[in-house]
Order: structure tokens, then C-alpha cells, then sequence
């Protein structure tokens, strides 16, 4: 059985820039089991309802998602964005795997996103790994003033807020987590949307009731983008 995944993907950059997260996805091809297809909900595809971009398998998707209640869609046109093509470019530079992508409703919130992945657990026997890929903290107002430098110090709020998360992830504490905006310290700052979070719902979801987690990368950027990828089995 594939994994699921979650994935901080980084900017576009990511794929050219030397850093610890580019490095790490440089690797991660080689740390799991070649997947027969992967399925990426991008923080970067928002739609009212969710909707599945055209490859074959997203028949299949789909008709899971119609059978766990969820009206949805398939976009023949729709490419890939940057949250699935930079890690995979870098996981996968052979490009010889089938990848479909999944839109994210934002303002549905994590349970709906946790629904979502659940509902997508049944492709993992096939061997499609469910990658969810945002940011683990995502405050991109910090760029402003132009000072950010890629191996500034982690901020102590990004150091608490990612700690609390680790904590509750490792324990399988699905029911903290989707109400970590409540819990979670310094939540709202390290997030002031939620779609670069709400991938991890998904993949936690694809993972089924008792999730075990494994932190397969931590790193900074410009002190405040955690870079983090965990692994659920």
C-alpha cells in the first residue's frame, strides 16, 4: 500500500535553489516505494467544489468522492501547478509517472479536507501515494521590507506553533489538529489562510482513523517557512 504524504513544496524556486528542502525532495524518491500514480491536492488550486484535473484515474477519484457525498468535478485542461510539479520534478525527474491534482475549498476548513482524504484512502491499495503539498507555516506578509535572507534563524513563534503541530501529529491527535487554529500557539499568525495547511488534512485523512506519522524532513527558510514533509502510513 502507497503512502500519503505531506509535502511543504516552497516556492518555484525551490527547484533551482541549493537548500535543505530542495536536497531532502532530491531524495525522497528513493526513501518510499515507487508509486504506480500519485494524487497531489496543491495548495494552489482552489475551486467551490472539489475537482480533479484529467488523467484517467481521475474517474476513479472522482466516483469515490460521488460515493462519499461530495458533488465534484473533473477539469479536462487544467496542467499542474507549482505544488505538485516542484517536488516531484525533484523526487521524480523522470517524469514517468501518471499525476492528477485535486482542488482544495478553502473555506470548508480542515474537516471537510480530512472528509476528502478519507474518502481517497481505498486508492492507496492500488499504489497511488495521496501527497498533500502546501507549507507547514506560510506568513508570507514577512517578505515586505525585502530583509528576509534563506538561512535567516528560525523565529521563536514558527519554532512553537511547528512544535505543537509535530507533537499532535506524531500522537495521531486528528481531533486537536483539525481545531488547531484554536489550539495550535501563534495558529492564526503562521496562517492567515489556510490553504497551504489544509493539504495536510487531506493526506492525514487518506491515512485512515489511527494515522502513524513519521517527520521525514524539518528545515527554515528565511526564518519563517517551515519546511516540513511528513510521511503516514
Amino acid at each position: 500500500m502507497s503512502p500519503s504524504l505531506y509535502i511543504s513544496h516552497g516556492s518555484p524556486m525551490t527547484a533551482l535553489m541549493e537548500s535543505p528542502a530542495r536536497e531532502f525532495l532530491e531524495r525522497l524518491g528513493g526513501l518510499i516505494e515507487r508509486p504506480k500514480a500519485i494524487l497531489v491536492a496543491s495548495a494552489h488550486w482552489e475551486t467551490e467544489v472539489p475537482t480533479l484535473s484529467a488523467p484517467a484515474l481521475a474517474a476513479q477519484a472522482a466516483d469515490l468522492l460521488a460515493k462519499a457525498g461530495f458533488a465534484c468535478k473533473i477539469d479536462q485542461r487544467r496542467g499542474l501547478d507549482h505544488g505538485a510539479w516542484v517536488p516531484l520534478l525533484l523526487a521524480y525527474p523522470e517524469a514517468n509517472i501518471p499525476v492528477l491534482q485535486l482542488s482544495l475549498q478553502t473555506e470548508a476548513g480542515p474537516r471537510h479536507h480530512l472528509a476528502l482524504g478519507a474518502a481517497l484512502a481505498p486508492l492507496r491499495e492500488q499504489g497511488v501515494m495521496v501527497i498533500g503539498s502546501g507549507s507547514f507555516t506560510h506568513d508570507l506578509r514577512r517578505f515586505r521590507g525585502g530583509r528576509a535572507t534563506l538561512d535567516a534563524p528560525e523565529t521563536p513563534d514558527v519554532t512553537e506553533f511547528s512544535e505543537w503541530m509535530d507533537a499532535h501529529i506524531r500522537a495521531g491527535d486528528v481531533r486537536a489538529l483539525v481545531d488547531y487554529r484554536r489550539f495550535a500557539p501563534h495558529a492564526v499568525e503562521e496562517h492567515p489562510s489556510e490553504e497551504h495547511l489544509l493539504p495536510l488534512f487531506v493526506a492525514l485523512g487518506a491515512a485512515g482513523a489511527h494515522p502513524k506519522a513519521e517527520r521525514l524532513h524539518s528545515s527554515v527558510e528565511f526564518g519563517f517557512l517551515r519546511m516540513d514533509t511528513y510521511k503516514f502510513a
